[in-house]
């Protein structure tokens, strides 16, 4: 039997919180980047770069989020071990290398420090969520065989 804590349903409100969060910085961004821009002194003509990357971004992100939300829910039930989160770890991989092309492009063409950061971050993400899924499928092998052994 499975024993929830304190921790996982703190985890689990955090990330309701970062959905939901996510989804309100998305959906703010094409409105509030020109005061951003002209905030922190960046040239008024790379705005397009940093709105479009910006809203690209927050949409793959508010996806990871989602998948994440949904293998919480499995782990919380207590099967993690299911093909879906396998799934889930392929999408969130493909996800996170969107979002490292999205500002490589970026940093190409309105270079930042903290674009090549975020490329960086999100390219480890993705070779990550590659790891897991392929440690995902491993044991949901090793349980179907355990669970056909007599």
């Amino acid at each position: 039997m499975y024993k929830k804590s304190i921790v996982h349903h703190i985890a689990k409100w955090v990330i309701e919180i970062m959905f939901y969060a996510g989804i309100v910085c998305t959906v703010a961004v094409p409105f509030t980047i020109g005061n951003l821009i002209r905030y922190f002194s960046y040239s008024p003509q790379s705005e397009a770069v940093y709105r479009v990357t910006l809203t690209l971004a927050g949409i793959f992100a508010v996806y990871i989020l989602f998948n994440i939300k949904k293998m919480y829910k499995t782990l919380l039930d207590g099967s993690p071990f299911v093909d879906e989160n396998v799934a889930s770890f392929r999408r969130m991989a493909l996800a996170a290398a969107i979002i490292c092309v999205i500002f490589v492009v970026q940093a190409i063409l309105a270079f930042t420090i903290g674009s090549v950061t975020i490329a960086l971050i999100f390219a480890i993400a993705c070779l990550f969520c590659l790891t897991l899924k392929d440690l995902f499928k491993q044991a949901i092998n090793y349980k179907v065989e355990n669970d056909l052994t007599i």
